[in-house]
């Protein structure tokens, strides 16, 4: 009986620790046969929880929410205490504890009932914010959707993709189709570090700025990444973006077109229309974002968009080019 116990429980381990499991995997790792696997997964369905079974070549076991929180050694006054604090220490951003917190609380909200859900949420928004909870500037940091955070969080820890609306620091807003990595907290936000599919390079993503996430139940196969190694591609990535200039060229040409023009520089273009696109430029300054200008196709028009001293550099710019080539008497 000892050793039937110890296996259901490295079996619950082995469920709680990815989406889905391929029953050949589960058998080859717990060295059962598929008879002792299959009442195994129903010893655990007798206790609480909902285990999905998936027939076919691409068969296997899924953990899901059930209808009342499995018996964790835990009431559910203590499963929402506990909820509750791991939440609470995730939006914080603590240094050094960010990524255990993570791991717990999305095992925890992956199981929670919808009951226990609101209570949660209930407590979570009446609760008062603890010191911390402002920028180096002195402003407020924005609020997180705990929610959202335990919802990428078991994105990362899936492998799955996911697709959501982010909207940029100008207000767009864009729909994007990543495959999650991390979660970083720098400087009491929480950003995003993921492989963005369209752009076939890194995104980091600012939480506060995420929406409408859907998952797709599609896995990827992992890149390799260390947690060190994504916070520094994270805080390399705000290092630029606070010395950058940003903005919106809108030009009178199909996306196609255009992306054709720009070859590997048209990866973020995005069309408004069947004959007008958005070029987004970042560059680091207003005189190498002019430069980007001169790549646009001869004759197409185009609009540039972006914050006022872009606008009045390209403005004298543009004085002195036509200075230069104007005939001398």
């Amino acid at each position: 009986m000892a050793a039937t116990t110890s296996r259901t429980l490295e079996l619950l381990s082995l469920l709680q620790s990815h989406r889905h499991w391929p029953a050949h995997e589960l058998v080859d790792r717990l060295g059962v046969s598929e008879r002792t696997l299959r009442r195994d997964v129903e010893r655990l369905r007798e206790l609480g929880y909902a285990i999905e079974s998936m027939r076919g070549s691409a068969g296997g076991y899924r953990l899901e929410a059930g209808t009342g929180l499995p018996p964790l050694l835990l009431t559910d006054d203590e499963g929402v205490a506990i909820a509750v604090g791991l939440r609470s220490q995730a939006t914080a951003g603590l240094r050094g504890a960010e990524h255990t917190t993570l791991s717990a609380l999305a095992k925890i909200e992956q199981v929670l009932p919808p009951a226990l859900r609101r209570r949660i949420d209930a407590l979570q928004s009446h609760a008062t914010v603890g010191a911390g909870t402002r920028e180096s500037s002195g402003r407020p940091a924005p609020e997180i959707d705990t929610e959202l955070l335990g919802l990428l969080a078991l994105g990362c820890r899936d492998a799955e993709r996911l697709r959501f609306s982010y909207t940029d620091a100008a207000g767009e807003s864009t729909s994007r189709v990543v495959e999650p990595y991390r979660l970083v907290p720098v400087a009491r936000r929480w950003y995003l570090l993921a492989w963005d599919r369209q752009r076939e390079d890194w995104r980091t993503f600012r939480l506060d700025r995420i929406s409408d996430v859907f998952q797709t139940r599609v896995r990827f196969e992992p890149r390799p990444m260390t947690d060190e190694a994504a916070r520094r591609r994270v805080e390399t990535a705000l290092r630029y973006r606070d010395r950058s200039v940003r903005a919106r060229v809108i030009v009178d040409l199909p996306r196609a077109e255009l992306m054709e023009h720009l070859g590997p520089y048209g990866r973020d273009v995005v069309a408004d229309g069947p004959a007008r696109c958005v070029w987004p430029l970042e560059a680091d300054g207003p005189q190498a974002l002019a430069m980007a200008l001169v790549w646009l196709p001869p004759g197409a028009g185009y609009r540039v968009e972006g914050p006022p001293e872009l606008l009045d550099f390209l403005t004298a710019h543009s004085a002195r080019l036509v200075a230069a080539v104007e005939p001398t008497a």
